[in-house]
């Protein structure tokens, strides 16, 4: 089973892709994780996509298409994966429909998380990540056990470059002009669900329960 999660940044689809992971035994593939381990490692792929992470823009497709057809050839996802950050813009969506032709299968879902912008501004403004190992968390949400402070390595935890107001804003203007147009995209396809993200995060998966059955 191929998942497609659909969404703005910061509207949760993350958080819903990993549940759906657990619940189904789906690997979780974000290309945002695997473009910052290599942007932790310091590696030329990383450098290149942090240049564009920073200012809000997307990574180019073909750096994103790369980095993704290496990760799902991986033994992992031969029974499938729930994709999180890809497709993000038309040619991507293109891009994944073919590789998928040539493996014999087909996206079974695209799922939307449906949240306004200002939710969104407001949720990210308030999201901390620990410098060391990654881990999120929130100020309003998802606090850490200390201020400032990782409850898993004990890292320091600061605003991202990406979540900051000013970033967020551009980040959510970019998904409108190119990442929106895939509603419609698979919409025609038949495969598109949404779901209202703005409810409790529990109730958001079990409306994502009813659409995969």
């Amino acid at each position: 089973m191929v998942i497609i999660m659909l969404g703005a940044p910061g509207a949760g689809k993350g958080t819903q892709a990993e549940r759906i992971c657990a619940g189904y035994s789906l690997p979780h593939i974000s290309t945002g994780d695997i473009f910052r381990a290599n942007i932790k490692g310091g590696t030329e792929l990383g450098k290149e996509a942090k240049s564009y992470m920073d200012r809000g823009e997307l990574v180019p497709d073909e750096l994103t298409v790369r980095i993704l057809k290496d990760r799902v050839s991986q033994d992992d996802c031969a029974s499938g994966y729930v994709l999180d950050g890809f497709p993000r813009t038309i040619p991507q969506a293109e891009a994944l429909e073919a590789m998928l032709k040539e493996q014999g299968v087909s996206a079974d879902h695209a799922i939307d998380v449906e949240v306004p912008d200002e939710n969104i501004v407001r949720r990210m403004g308030g999201r901390r990540s620990c410098q060391n190992c990654g881990a999120i968390y929130h100020v309003e949400y998802a606090k850490p056990a200390k201020e400032g402070i990782c409850d898993k390595c004990g890292g320091t935890l600061v605003i991202r470059d990406d979540d900051k107001d000013e970033t967020v804003r551009n980040r959510l203007k970019v998904y409108h002009e190119q990442t929106q147009p895939l509603i419609d995209f698979y919409k025609g396809r038949g495969i598109l669900k949404e779901v209202d993200g703005t409810q409790d995060p529990d109730k958001v998966f079990e409306d994502i329960r009813a659409i995969l059955g």
